[in-house]
């Protein structure tokens, strides 16, 4: 069971909405690793530790991780990686929220920070660099099945998944739950629905892109 979260959480509406979708559709075994890409300041990650679940953890945002990394930072069901989901490894730019400056009271609109130049509502000008990681390499170098593999990560899902597919590593993963952002992003339309006509030709059962 996770423990007694003591930190003072900052002044932010949680998505129970979140929650309560997510716990009520997840059927997570104690022990099982789960993958949470793109943390943001854990509250999946919360949920899934108390289900039991190891959860390895990923976020790119430097400050909303340094959050993330103190909230589990005792908790040895959790690791916490400062680094953006990918389908390579390396380095990339990163571009923040507009609403985005650093504080408390705006850390959740980090959630909205994304490794796509194009999106709408992020600083095109600022730019940070992160490292990133390829997670279909990540997942070849777990030596067990995933529980659950979440992707909520601003855009750069398409690629992602799309390569998961390609290398048949989606099959590791007994569920999978990503969060489309072709609404905001009309960049993303067409990729989006070639994504969706592609699983469903495959059969594939255990991507849900529309668990949110």
């Amino acid at each position: 069971m996770a423990e007694e979260n003591n930190m003072n959480e900052p002044p932010l509406t949680r998505s129970r909405k979140l929650d309560e979708k997510f716990i009520a559709e997840l059927e997570i075994e104690p022990g099982e690793i789960a993958i949470d890409c793109g943390a943001s300041i854990g509250d999946v990650t919360e949920e899934l530790v108390k289900k039991g679940a190891e959860v390895c953890c990923f976020e790119a945002n430097p400050v909303t991780f340094e959050f993330l990394s103190k909230r589990f930072g005792s908790n040895p069901s959790v690791q916490c990686f400062q680094k953006a989901v990918s389908d390579r490894a390396g380095k990339a730019r990163f571009y923040l929220h507009e609403d985005f400056d650093g504080s408390d009271e705006k850390l959740r609109t980090a959630n909205g920070s994304s490794l796509l130049e194009f999106k709408g509502n992020v600083r095109k000008d600022q730019p940070i660099e992160v490292e990133t990681i390829d997670l279909c390499a990540f997942i070849e170098s777990l030596d067990r099945e995933i529980g659950l593999l979440k992707i909520d990560i601003e855009g750069a899902e398409i690629e992602v998944i799309n390569r998961l597919i390609d290398t048949g590593l989606y099959k590791k993963a007994r569920v999978i739950l990503a969060e489309t952002h072709e609404r905001k992003i009309p960049e993303l339309r067409v990729p989006t629905q070639k994504l969706r006509d592609r699983i469903k030709e495959m059969g594939i059962s255990n991507i849900d892109l529309d668990w949110i």
